[in-house]
């Protein structure tokens, strides 16, 4: 190889190392533009109730159900607030999920066990573990605020004959039990319509997928219907909503460690 070679390969390599950099600067801006976006579409809600029937599903296909009543309060500059009682079967009758999301800290969580009449804080290292024994992580139901991850463009795709953005997130929480997630984005709507979860080992976990979306207050977009697939148990659950409102006056009173014992 002549000098002269070696200088153009050398300027080649440059500028194709540039051009790389440069795109995945341009995709990590994108990605992040999208999860603005779609946050902001759903901000100004204030608060919200709903009904929601849990179906747990195992790999033999045996299936048991569980009815919550489930209760969320918009925080301003934070994480939003969620309240889960637990209304059945009767041997969980009276147990109620509490959770402070937050942008930038770890989670709190507490469960409340009427048997123990105790109220059980979760380990901010535990947010993988299961929640209630479904395929849904404790992490999974806290509100998903922009700044847990950061994000990442890929590409275009159309899913279940909707167009959509494909972006790639990577959790902030170093205790989470995931390495990636891959969300489907309405294009139209800014909505999730499905999301692809990858284990500590980079190994495809769980999808979930989202259907019969409705519109609320002509701007917020809820689904009827968030079924969880466990691609590596063969396990799934299903988590079917109705009677959705908004704007119920609940306060800050609403969402207290003493709500929890006497939540209904």
């Amino acid at each position: 190889m002549t000098k002269n070679q070696f200088t153009k390969t050398v300027a080649s390599t440059f500028l194709l190392l540039s051009y790389i950099t440069s795109a995945h600067a341009d995709n990590t801006a994108r990605g992040l533009e999208i999860a603005k976006e779609a946050d902001i579409r759903d901000t100004g809600f204030v608060d919200s109730t709903a009904n929601m029937k849990m179906i747990l599903k195992n790999k033999q296909g045996q299936t048991n159900s569980r009815e919550v009543k489930v209760k969320t309060l918009e925080v301003t500059g934070d994480g939003d607030k969620g309240l889960s009682i637990f209304n059945t079967p009767k041997d969980i009758k009276g147990t109620a999920s509490l959770t402070y999301s937050h942008a930038l800290k770890p989670d709190e969580q507490w469960l409340y066990l009427p048997a123990l009449k105790r109220v059980k804080r979760i380990s901010s290292k535990n947010k993988s573990g299961p929640f209630m024994g479904s395929e849904f992580a404790y992490e999974d139901i806290s509100s998903q605020e922009v700044d847990k991850y950061t994000y990442k463009y890929i590409k275009d795709d159309i899913v279940n004959g909707i167009d959509c953005f494909v972006v790639e997130r990577y959790p902030a929480y170093k205790h989470s039990g995931y390495t990636r997630q891959v969300a489907w984005v309405n294009k139209q709507e800014y909505r999730a319509e499905k999301i692809d979860f990858y284990d500590r080992k980079n190994t495809l976990l769980k999808t979930l997928t989202y259907t019969g979306y409705q519109q609320y207050l002509n701007k917020f977009w809820r689904a009827d219907s968030m079924h969880m697939s466990n691609h590596q148990t063969g396990k799934s659950t299903t988590l079917s909503w109705e009677n959705y409102k908004f704007k119920t006056g609940l306060t800050e009173k609403d969402f207290n460690r003493n709500s929890l014992k006497r939540a209904k």
